[in-house]
């Protein structure tokens, strides 16, 4: 990648203080206590870079919601989207569209196995909604299992199948759902002594959970192939095959959740392409047009679309399929094969952030694990490196939360937009970043994170 450096406009900070007046007026945000937030007002993009109305640059170490794969503004894309709207702008999803026929040829193209059906919806979370209940429909089971250490969406089943702490105040308790622990060698719940028996012990725990469940009860298991906000964990190897193995051994669907991971964010098509592991269901949205329309999706087996092919499937959406959405999912996957931008996030992982990431590691007393693929990486955040106690205690706010967001306002004095949860700061940029923005934003995190090693004993 060789994009310059985008300029943003003259500064025109009288038109930002209206912006910011008019959305905390009117807009409801998300995951927020309203009176407590403070939104930046921003004037415009451009590949990896944002701005605000003071002219503040911003690099984009978060990727705006890890859905910026692409980066923005692409001119390719936005074309795309101008043409499309100019043309046919929206057409109700029973009917047979070229644009909605494309997209969905290309994405079976890519995914894994037999994974050629598409169900469109209009983000992950309603992909997640529709994948489990697919799963139900076709084992006329209930249960469904998911990790503790998960993000799947704020929709009902979504929300439920969550294993973080935004699940809480939604917990129906009574959603057929059974969490389980995966496996996070760092942080070990069964006291594993290296990856190897990290995977053997957590395959053992999820047979004794299903087990105890009854494996006729349960419909599927849903992972993320790479976990996302819970801390970019990376399976070790033979998990997910012994995962397949399981749920092929009692009849249960396997859903692979690769919202955040797909589209070339661990410098793949799909995460599950570096374990050659083939669910029934895997789904999708973010990177598919690197959220310039809303779009998302279940990429569906042979096995499972066959249920629905005399038995009408009981599910649908309005913009199911919208031609806007799929004019930019076209357009984003034909310039990621045309300007190899796959590869280029698995070499700028390789060559530049792993390598940037684990000397800055060395420098620093309060990284206690570097962990990624591509340009989807993590630094677990410690107190002290050898007990691997968090540098905040898990869920933090307030007071207790003070040493991550030091952190993350040392990231932004300095011109760098940081992806910060709990005790960890991921490194998600888009998988078009240049080598020279890369190591720029590596700078910034490196003097940054002494705001962290301040906390640290």
């Amino acid at each position: 990648m060789t994009t310059a450096s985008p300029s943003p406009a003259a500064p025109d900070p009288q038109r930002g203080a209206a912006v910011k007046a008019a959305d905390r007026a009117h807009v409801f945000h998300s995951w927020s206590a309203q009176e407590l937030i403070d939104p930046l007002a921003v004037a415009g993009a451009e590949g990896s870079w944002f701005w605000d109305y003071d002219g503040n640059r911003y690099l984009d170490f978060a990727s705006q919601l890890v859905n910026t794969n692409i980066g923005h503004q692409h001119p390719k894309v936005v074309a795309a989207i101008q043409e499309q709207a100019g043309r046919l702008a929206t057409l109700a999803p029973g009917f047979a569209v070229d644009v909605r026929s494309e997209a969905a040829r290309l994405i079976a193209e890519l995914t894994p196995g037999d994974l050629d059906k598409v169900f469109f919806t209009n983000g992950g979370a309603e992909a997640v909604e529709n994948a489990v209940r697919m799963a139900r429909l076709h084992t006329g089971r209930h249960k469904v299992l998911s990790a503790y250490r998960s993000y799947h969406g704020a929709t009902a089943a979504a929300i439920n199948l969550t294993g973080d702490p935004r699940r809480w105040p939604s917990d129906t308790g009574a959603a057929g759902v059974v969490h389980f622990w995966g496996p996070c060698a760092y942080r070990s719940a069964f006291h594993a002594a290296d990856e190897a028996q990290e995977c053997e012990r957590a395959l053992a725990h999820l047979a004794d959970v299903i087990a105890f469940e009854g494996p006729q009860t349960i419909a599927a298991i849903v992972l993320e192939t790479v976990v996302g906000t819970a801390g970019v964990l990376i399976p070790p190897a033979g998990y997910l095959a012994g995962v397949r193995e399981l749920c092929d051994r009692y009849g249960i669907v396997f859903v692979l959740d690769e919202v955040m991971a797909g589209f070339g964010r661990t410098g793949r098509w799909f995460a599950a392409d570096h374990w050659g592991v083939v669910p029934d269901l895997l789904t999708f949205a973010k990177g598919v047009n690197s959220g310039y329309v809303p779009l998302g999706g279940v990429a569906i087996s042979e096995k499972i679309a066959a249920t629905f092919a005399t038995r009408a499937y009981p599910g649908g959406l309005t913009y199911s399929g919208h031609p806007l959405a799929c004019a930019a999912a076209v357009a984003t996957i034909t310039a990621m094969r045309e300007e190899r931008i796959v590869e280029h996030a698995a070499e700028i992982g390789e060559r530049v952030l792993g390598p940037g990431l684990r000397e800055i590691a060395e420098r620093h007393p309060c990284v206690g694990e570097v962990r990624g693929l591509g340009v989807f990486w993590a630094l677990d955040l410690v107190k002290d490196k050898e007990t691997r106690e968090p540098l905040v205690p898990y869920n933090a706010a307030g007071a207790d939360n003070a040493p991550m967001a030091d952190f993350a306002a040392a990231c932004k004095r300095r011109g760098l937009w940081p992806f910060v949860n709990m005790n960890r700061t991921h490194v998600v940029p888009p998988c078009t970043i240049t080598e020279a923005e890369a190591k720029e934003g590596l700078a910034v995190l490196d003097e940054a994170l002494s705001a962290a090693d301040a906390h640290c004993r």
